[in-house]
């Protein structure tokens, strides 16, 4: 590292800790105040006041009416790199007793979206500082996106332009994202290249029979014994139609049907998530479901109705991009806390849709201060951002943007 690396680094460092108090109380804020996908107008509208108080450009309207890019100019011009954030909330009961739970009833920030908002516009402040005192080597385009649970909020910003110089500054020649992660240590941060996370889709299937009473089932064509035989029969593709060796889930969620001991239903409805990490994988198991289902109806003299939701794609992280991150972590938090993660999760993200456009990647903030005390899991009643990772994600991201120890 050179002597000019060394006193920027260390310069960042200066800024996070004062901007520090500042990031927390607003992700106390945001925490407060949850809102859930394209309805973050709030959230939106407190972005937009602390980047139009840091005097960093922004353009707004976006993917829907909330997203918003604001963007740094660096000397060379020619092209950006992206920092991502999500800042939508879920519909999950706070069970957490603090001084900021959320006053929304019903939604919470499960997810950490709230500390992914405060850390991407910590970078943007600290960046802009950096900026005003002697300029920025490269430019730098913060996207605060709407809608990543379930809305596809990031295709959106991909569709608005957002990547290109259609809306505001050059176009983003790469781009980085993270995600809160409770089961990693407090001070690590973990990425794997290729497959991070899998394909999510959707599926719906009615199964019609022909009503009858429970006393006399062979007049009827019982619904509900074919579908039980689906859900079970599923179960097989991943057993017995997929290479040990590669990765498919099909889980079944949802069960329907029914309104009377006594009587055989004429319809049954059942709902499931299936999660594959190829987009070869992904084809296979949705002809097979198919399949499966159309015959499993058959055998019990019943029709399958299917309703197929393509949901979020592979995120596939880029392996160029990928040791540019561990380049930069490695200097930041050393060796040991800069990790391969050793396998992909079939957990989905939007992110998905900036890696299909430039080349990416997506890593992992750790989040638990005891390995003796396990850290609540996102999605849960008790999940509450580690504020002491803040810090550490604004870093991150301030070096990836300079280029700290890239090279």
């Amino acid at each position: 590292m050179t002597t000019n690396t060394t006193s920027i680094a260390s310069r960042v460092a200066e800024l996070i800790e004062e901007e520090l108090p500042f990031l927390i109380n607003f992700r106390h804020d945001l925490h407060a105040h949850p809102e859930l996908k394209y309805e973050e107008r709030r959230t939106s509208q407190r972005v937009r006041e602390e980047l139009a108080a840091a005097g960093i450009k922004f353009a707004d309207d976006l993917a829907g009416g909330t997203g918003v890019l604001a963007y740094l100019p660096g000397s060379n011009g020619d092209d950006a790199i992206g920092l991502r954030a999500d800042m939508d909330a879920l519909p999950i009961i706070e069970e957490n007793n603090i001084p900021y739970a959320s006053t929304n009833p019903g939604v919470m920030h499960a997810c950490g979206h709230d500390g992914h908002t405060a850390i991407c516009l910590g970078a943007a402040r600290v960046l802009k500082r950096l900026a005003d005192e002697g300029g920025l080597p490269r430019s730098v385009k913060f996207l605060f996106q709407p809608a990543e649970e379930g809305g596809a909020g990031g295709k959106r910003m991909v569709e608005d332009g957002c990547l290109t110089d259609r809306v505001l500054g050059p176009r983003i020649s790469e781009m980085f994202g993270l995600h809160c992660w409770p089961v990693l240590p407090l001070g690590t941060v973990s990425t794997r290249p290729g497959p991070l996370l899998a394909a999510t889709d959707h599926f719906t299937v009615t199964m019609r029979g022909k009503m009858g009473h429970a006393a006399s089932p062979h007049f009827s064509h019982d619904p509900i014994v074919a579908a039980s035989e689906l859900v079970m029969a599923l179960q097989a593709i991943v057993s017995r139609n997929v290479d040990p060796l590669e990765s498919m889930v099909i889980s079944v969620t949802k069960f329907h049907g029914g309104s009377a001991y006594n009587v055989i239903p004429e319809e049954v409805e059942i709902a499931g998530t299936m999660r594959t990490l190829t987009d070869e994988m992904r084809r296979f198991g949705r002809t097979r479901f198919y399949e499966t289902a159309i015959n499993v109806a058959a055998i019990h003299r019943c029709i399958a109705e299917i309703e197929w939701e393509p949901g979020y794609p592979v995120t596939r992280n880029d392996a160029g991009a990928v040791e540019a991150f561990f380049n930069v972590a490695r200097e930041a938090v050393g060796e040991e806390r800069a990790t391969l993660y050793p396998v992909p999760c079939m957990g989905g993200e939007d992110f998905s849709y900036y890696c299909n456009e430039v080349p990416s990647c997506f890593f992992l903030l750790g989040q638990q201060r005891n390995p003796d005390e396990p850290y609540p899991m996102v999605h849960t009643p008790r999940f509450n951002f580690n504020d002491d990772s803040i810090a550490l994600g604004v870093e991150m991201f301030c070096r990836l943007a300079l280029g700290i120890g890239r090279q």
